[in-house]
């Protein structure tokens, strides 16, 4: 019987951790940069080092196979994994786990010679976090890629996905030739930490995703005009600035007020031109967020935010511009793939509960070309996208256990 091996999997993640390591804790570990691409072919090796088939498609996706090194629709994968970019002052689990967890899985597979009736396929997509754009890699696996796009994706301090691409040795005018063959993937399991409270406050060790929000994001800018601070009488001020504010504090209310408990958002991007303190700003930019599970709750919002930022520069004398920086619709999980997590808990006596997941994943994408589903497991104070990210040993082995199980039953 095949088993997770603590040890190994406790290695690698914290093996993993220490590319973009930051003093005193936490990883800092964008696609594409030297960190990231120092753990990409520390990853190649583990994979090779494990026995299984490594490769790279042209998003840059990491994969590991079990004697199976391509993707064709006459032999449909059990496919697993995450990513192991990071956001700015991350943590070491977010993405690392799913992808750690399932190379443990796919090589304790191998490693007691068990014969699934399907491949195994370990997965690491790039740029799920959306420096570039958000999943990149494993929208380009699935199709979803726009490539009229590629030219003009750039990060929010302006760095060209096509100029970060480059420097890693990837061409990004290639990225949509990753496309999977359709029929390529029969299921698709992912593990993550639940990235909120939920579960640690219930008392439950696994939690069985039964959907996974929508994104929206939106560069935001207002156009004012710059002037002197202390000669221009503040009634002929066009500050670009205050629109901005107005619009952060407005939309958060008209969001609160109009997208029911289970809608968030967040301005997490604020730049100020020209920046210094004796000149009216002339020129603000916001990068807006919002989540929802409720795909026409969220298509409302975006609209009604898009509303009110031209009725605010309306009313301050400046000019709006919305720019769709990225959009992913809510998704349903497979029931199949959930009742096989529910099942596999159970063989281990281990309580789980349903839930939808607030933050979005790489599996939204591969639930639209195959069944896919994921499991959760506790982070200790729900924390998240911060340095002190955790989840306990045992919380951890639970998971890549019930991984494990899931992947037998689904390779079965």
């Amino acid at each position: 019987m095949a088993s997770v091996v603590p040890d190994r999997l406790h290695g690698r993640l914290a093996a993993l951790a220490r590319f973009g390591a930051l003093p005193g804790g936490g990883v800092t570990r964008p696609c594409w940069s030297p960190p990231h691409e120092a753990a990409r072919a520390w990853l190649l090796d583990e994979i090779a080092g494990a026995g299984l088939r490594a490769w790279v498609d042209p998003a840059g996706n990491v994969f590991g196979g079990l004697g199976i090194d391509t993707f064709s629709g006459e032999r449909p994968v059990v496919l697993t994994g995450s990513h192991i970019d990071t956001v700015p002052e991350g943590g070491m689990l977010d993405g690392a786990l799913g992808v750690i967890a399932g190379l443990e899985c796919v090589q304790a597979i191998h490693e007691a010679k068990a014969a699934p009736r399907r491949p195994l396929i370990v997965a690491a997509w790039s740029d799920e976090e959306g420096r570039y754009g958000s999943l990149f890699g494993s929208r380009a696996f699935c199709g979803n890629l726009d490539a009229t796009r590629i030219p003009d994706m750039a990060a929010a301090d302006g760095e060209r996905l096509v100029d970060a691409m480059a420097r890693a040795g990837f061409d990004a005018g290639r990225a949509p030739l990753a496309r999977a063959p359709a029929g390529a993937v029969a299921a698709y399991v992912e593990l993550h930490i639940e990235q909120g409270a939920r579960l640690e406050e219930a008392g439950i060790p696994i939690g069985v995703v039964d959907s996974i929000v929508g994104v929206r994001r939106a560069r935001v800018v207002f156009h004012g005009q710059a002037d002197h601070a202390g000669t221009t009488p503040m009634a002929r001020r066009r500050d670009a600035f205050l629109a901005a504010a107005e619009y952060a504090l407005r939309a958060r209310d008209l969001v609160v007020e109009r997208g029911g408990e289970r809608a968030v958002t967040n301005v997490g991007v604020a730049h100020v031109h020209p920046g210094v303190s004796n000149i009216v700003p002339g020129r603000a930019e916001l990068v807006h967020e919002m989540r929802c599970p409720e795909a026409d709750t969220l298509e409302a919002l975006d609209g009604a935010c898009e509303g009110l930022a031209r009725e605010i520069a309306a009313k301050r004398g400046v000019r709006a511009e919305v720019r769709r920086l990225s959009a992913t619709a809510p998704v349903a999980c497979a029931e199949r793939i959930q009742r096989a997590v529910e099942e596999a808990a159970r063989a281990l006596g281990l309580p789980s509960r349903r839930l939808y997941s607030a933050a979005g994943h790489d599996a939204q994408n591969l639930a639209l070309v195959a069944d896919a589903g994921m499991i959760f497991i506790p982070s200790q104070g729900g924390r998240s996208h911060r340095v002190d990210e955790a989840s306990d040993a045992a919380a951890i082995e639970r998971g890549a256990t019930v991984l494990l199980r899931t992947l037998l039953a689904l390779a079965a």
